[in-house]
């Protein structure tokens, strides 16, 4: 096997160095250049593409390749394209097959001094190392000298930098916001990273190891969806966020090497990536010591009938989604069990199933597992429904007048209340065109999908739930060898044991962490005019009006309040104070019961009597002056829509309160508090049902 250099964490200086197995290099390698650093533990590999041996590469069959990948994704050529650049061999490769497919020719527009049409990279400076500046520039000079317009990008760790054992998966996040960041400044809509089947191989072993069953084990998609956390506010549509593509899985390490050889590239080798404290870098070692063809060959078959099988089940669940789910534009869904028939799926199928409209419902991204899916399959295939269950921030019951034929699925009223405050401005008409162009990039993915019967073929973990049984199925059906078989197991026992062990240290240390989440509690207080969005779920707005009063007007109304330069007219009923600010939480049956006796009375001091009667400590006590008859009709037509709306998915809509408690409004039924005060609330999920659109082909 060729054999690496990588300067050891051991060295004193930079002419020091150690021949390891942890960094595989082809022996056409032959120009090292050592990047210096002040620490001995950081130093930087710059890896130059000298071919001592003269062995042609032949470019061509990578290229041919990577149109192939891109073609399967639904890219072509005039697609605009962001790429994730770090300066490694993965990346590096990654440019110069993206920019030859662009132009059809290596190298054409670095001949021509010019930049390719629609290609943009991004370096991320995590700034967790002293000389990770230096080496950004390095790598820019690189990209840009290939032909490639590129950025660098510096991460700001406003809360302080990450710890060790959380480093790789802090500074994941950080990038992935940074590049996403980028897309959307520049309009592009495609977001590509350098993901190899190397990778593809540890995540399976990482997998594995945690017990994941077939959908897991099936690794990373080849395309999925990306959504910004800020939605666009230009328009009433979901936006169709990005798309993150990485058309490598299918190449090798040592593809990226000897495509950047080919290519005569330059690139630098991370030292991070050989810290054993990172679950990936133990795995990556490990599999290193049994990277034979043989067994290569084997593991990546046994993937790619995880992932054909995992497109298997996407599919099924796509089409349920579309046939026996109902979303209400109150925010919660409605299955109709007679269309679903939960009895005649498979467990994985209908599993999926729950956990992506709990997903979709909750808009929180932590997938159903364990003791809790094992309750839910139970609770969906009982039939007709007659009791209700809470799970994953979800709360699920039969529907009103359905007998029990059909189950509503409402965010819980225990859900973590969440309200982020949005830039009107920020993101106005720049999504648009994004999503006309992601679009059309799904729609041709999928027509190519449709042209291969393949997916039929997905079938053969569909009856699995563990994954000792998915190695078993796999060498019974000729995947694995005995060998290849042998060597997984024991990859699975040894970090197995590794997470075992990290696991106990963390549970050890786990009071020290209480305190950092409870100082970034959001503050779920909304100024007139400002946008929030609530709970990842419904885009809030109010404002009190400029105007002057109708016949709705009562005693004090003709008050006028001085704030600046203009002069408001608004009910004191609204009680909002100089500040003027209004606090947002979920619906209470208190609301409902007040609603009830605001659209009896009309005299103010009898609702008062009322109001102090529901013993509500967020009640105010004192100086109430209803616009009587405009807050009698409000909540008369208010509780008529509420009506239709069912009892559990009420107590998840958001509504406005004064500092006191004081109900000024409910959105989604139209009620205000009085005339001067207009709010909105449109439900506009951060995510889809479904999670969006994926491809593990």
């Amino acid at each position: 096997m060729a054999r690496g250099l990588f300067l050891s964490p051991h060295t004193k200086t930079s002419s020091h160095f150690l021949f390891q197995n942890s960094i595989f290099v082809p022996s056409t390698l032959s120009k090292l250049l050592y990047y210096p650093s002040s620490s001995s533990s950081s130093l930087r590999l710059l890896c130059s593409s000298c071919n001592q041996e003269n062995v042609p590469i032949d470019m061509s069959v990578y290229s041919e390749t990577f149109a192939k990948r891109m073609a399967m994704v639904g890219l072509k050529s005039h697609h605009s394209i962001v790429l994730g650049v770090s300066g490694g061999p993965d990346s590096m490769a990654l440019c110069v097959l993206t920019a030859a497919w662009k132009t059809n020719s290596l190298g054409i527009a670095a001949q021509k001094n010019e930049f390719v049409d629609g290609l943009l990279a991004v370096i991320v400076d995590h700034g967790l190392r002293v000389e990770s500046k230096d080496e950004a520039h390095l790598v820019h000079r690189r990209v840009t000298s290939m032909g490639i317009e590129c950025e660098i990008a510096c991460c700001e760790w406003s809360e302080g930098k990450p710890k060790q054992g959380h480093l790789q998966e802090a500074a994941r996040q950080k990038r992935y916001e940074i590049l996403q960041s980028a897309c959307i400044r520049h309009q592009i809509g495609v977001l590509m990273t350098a993901h190899h089947a190397d990778d593809q191989a540890e995540l399976f072993i990482l997998r594995l190891s945690r017990n994941s069953g077939v959908l897991g084990l099936a690794g990373m998609a080849s395309v999925s969806q990306l959504f910004p956390t800020c939605p666009d506010l230009s328009t009433e549509a979901s936006s169709s966020g990005l798309l993150l593509v990485r058309p490598l899985l299918e190449f090798s390490k040592e593809d990226m090497y000897k495509t950047c050889i080919g290519a005569n590239l330059e690139w630098v080798e991370d030292p991070t990536n050989r810290n054993a404290l990172f679950a990936r870098n133990r795995i990556r070692m490990m599999l290193t010591d049994l990277a034979s063809p043989v067994f290569r060959s084997e593991l990546q078959a046994l993937i790619a009938a995880c992932r054909r099988t995992r497109l298997h089940v996407d599919k099924i669940c796509s089409n349920l989604m579309h046939q026996a789910v109902t979303i209400m534009p109150e925010g919660y869904a409605v299955i109709d069990l007679g269309i679903l028939s939960p009895s005649e799926l498979k467990d994985i199928v209908l599993s999926k199933f729950i956990a992506l409209l709990l997903q979709f419902v909750s808009q929180r991204q932590i997938p159903v597992r364990g003791s809790a899916s094992k309750l839910l399959l139970d609770y969906i295939r009982t039939s007709p429904c007659k009791t209700a269950v809470t799970a994953s921030g979800c709360y699920l019951c039969p529907a009103p007048g359905s007998k029990g034929t059909k189950v509503l699925v409402c965010c819980s009223a225990g859900a973590d209340l969440t309200l982020e405050l949005l830039n009107p401005y920020s993101t106005e008409g720049n999504n648009s065109a994004i999503s006309n162009e992601v679009e059309q990039i799904i729609a041709n993915g999928r027509s190519y999908s449709d042209q291969f019967p393949q997916i039929t073929l997905g079938r053969q973990f569909l009856d699995l739930t563990s994954s000792d049984s998915i190695l078993a199925e796999a060498k019974r059906e000729g995947i694995l060898g005995e060998s290849t078989y042998k060597s997984i197991i024991s990859l699975q026992r040894e970090e197995t044991d590794n997470f075992k062990s990290k696991t106990n240290i963390m549970l050890e240390n786990k009071v020290e962490h209480k305190v950092e989440y409870t100082a970034s509690a959001p503050n779920k207080v909304l100024h007139p005019e400002k946008v929030g969005y609530f709970m990842n779920r419904f885009i809030l707005k109010w404002n009190l009006k400029q105007t002057a009063y109708t016949s709705f007007s009562m005693n004090n109304s003709s008050e006028l309040k001085d704030f600046g330069e203009e002069r408001w007219n608004f009910c004191n009923s609204c009680v909002l104070g100089d500040d003027r600010v209004a606090r947002i939480r979920c619906m209470v049956d208190a609301d409902w019961l007040y609603l009830a006796i605001l659209s009896k009375r009309e005299d103010s001091s009898s609702v008062h009597r009322e109001e102090l009667s529901l013993s509500m400590e967020s009640r105010v006590t004192s100086n109430i002056n209803l616009c009587s008859a405009y807050t009698q009709k409000s909540a008369e037509k208010a509780l008529v829509l509420l009506k239709s709306i069912p009892v559990a998915a009420r107590r998840a809509l958001p509504v406005l309160v004064n500092m006191d408690g004081l109900l000024l409004s409910i959105p989604r039924v139209g009620f205000q508090h009085c005339p001067c005060l207009v709010a909105s609330a449109t439900f506009k999920p951060k995510v889809p049902l479904g999670g969006g659109y994926s491809s593990f082909l």
